[in-house]
């Protein structure tokens, strides 16, 4: 048993959070279970009062504080979530809020912030130049700085919601599967889970771009990103912490990474399933237990942490076109055609009866035209193989883009 699950033990089952938190419900997700051919539970996080869990170790923080600490006011570094529960925090317990977001935080974040009365400021483009900015700032006006994960009393309060997961599901469960960030809702949980339910395996989900807790499990000790990418601003942090580290390299048993496609065709299995809409650091459990079921050969028992709902409206579309490709239900190509009549008619005479999804083409004076297409497919990854090599039976130069992110984002947005 690592030294670190004790403490956390005790301290999960002593977290003030239940004064502003609700004890959320674990649901099956049975069209997503019938699918994979494995029992799939969601830990419904995103029906928080600020539609995250992060209020739960916000709050245990900030009750913890001593009279003079509140009176003086309190400062937290957030993409929007712990932010919302910092502030809701600071609305219940009476003490003043300072935010400091990323200027790319959305905007249903940034307001939320807002409606529960803290003061709100905009610096840096992601968590970590914020990240300066606040520590300055809280040194500079006397505030208590409330970190958003790499805190012991943060780690506690979110450990609740293993504890609520357990007592929820006492019956075998072979994974839990937690996105990570900077690793205060995975820590908390799973220093819960292997204190009391060893077996389980406890499996940390980070995307491809923002992978900070799998760098550091291979170098041993934390290291920080160049960069991450933005698309999962929830969880878009360069470096784990090192209180969480501490916890995670022990009781974290696996990774998994996954992609954006992946991320977004999650996001519609949730909303399959419950109509509810995630966000994209919401869904990363769910595409991370997804990719995991993909390679068990006997049906298993599974739970996934949908861990905020806090979705900008105008990234709908973008989810949409993305969930096919991460679901295997289109192909996209870049195909060189001659640059002469007839020449479209053919291509089309070759894909046969599919619907296109995609279609750029842009003229050049050359002998040969790119076009650049999506295809509907029927049978997944290999419809997709047996196109591409149909196409290049054909006489076609084709170049596969469904995995290429760049590609993707230019031609599309």
């Amino acid at each position: 048993m690592p030294e670190t699950t004790p403490d956390y033990l005790r301290a999960v089952l002593t977290s003030r959070v239940y004064e502003v938190a609700i004890e959320t419900p674990l649901t099956e997700a049975r069209r997503l279970s019938r699918r994979i051919g494995h029992r799939v539970w969601i830990k419904r996080e995103d029906l928080q009062p600020v539609f995250s869990f992060k209020l739960r170790g916000a709050y245990n923080k900030m009750a913890a504080l001593t009279p003079a600490e509140r009176a003086a006011g309190v400062l937290a570094v957030s993409a929007g979530n712990h932010a919302q529960g910092v502030a809701l925090a600071a609305r219940e317990l009476g003490c003043k809020a300072t935010i400091v977001m990323p200027s790319t935080t959305p905007s249903i974040k940034v307001d939320a912030v807002a409606a529960f009365g803290a003061d709100i400021v905009l610096e840096g483009d992601g968590y970590d130049a914020a990240a300066a900015v606040g520590r300055r700032l809280a040194a500079e006006r006397g505030l208590t700085f409330v970190h958003p994960y790499d805190d012991p009393a943060v780690i506690a309060g979110q450990g609740t919601v293993a504890m609520e997961l357990l007592r929820q599901h006492p019956g075998a469960l072979d994974a839990v599967f937690i996105p990570v960030g900077g690793g205060g809702l995975a820590a908390g949980m799973a220093a819960y889970i292997k204190a009391l339910r060893p077996e389980i395996r406890v499996i940390g989900v980070e995307p491809e771009d923002a992978a900070c807790l799998d760098a550091a499990l291979k170098a041993g000790e934390p290291v920080t990103l160049d960069q991450v990418g933005l698309f999962v601003d929830g969880v878009a942090v360069k470096r784990i912490g090192d209180h969480t580290f501490k916890v995670l390299r022990e009781c974290i048993d696996e990774m998994v990474l996954v992609n954006t496609d992946e991320i977004c065709a999650a996001i519609k299995d949730m909303f399959d399933d419950t109509r509810v809409v995630l966000e994209p650091a919401g869904a990363l459990a769910l595409a991370g237990l997804k990719r995991y079921a993909a390679g068990l050969q006997a049906p298993a028992a599974l739970c996934a942490v949908a861990s905020g709902a806090n979705m900008n409206f105008d990234r709908l579309r973008h989810v949409a076109e993305r969930a096919e490709i991460g679901e295997s239900h289109e192909a996209v190509f870049g195909v060189e055609i001659p640059e002469q009549p007839g020449s479209f008619l053919r291509f089309c005479r070759a894909i046969g009866a599919r619907s296109v999804t995609e279609f750029n083409y842009r003229y050049t004076p050359a002998a040969a035209a790119q076009i650049y297409v999506g295809l509907a497919l029927r049978r997944g990854a290999a419809e997709r193989q047996e196109l591409l090599a149909m196409l290049r039976q054909e006489g076609y130069r084709v170049s596969d883009y469904t995995d290429n992110e760049l590609a993707k984002l230019h031609v599309r947005h």
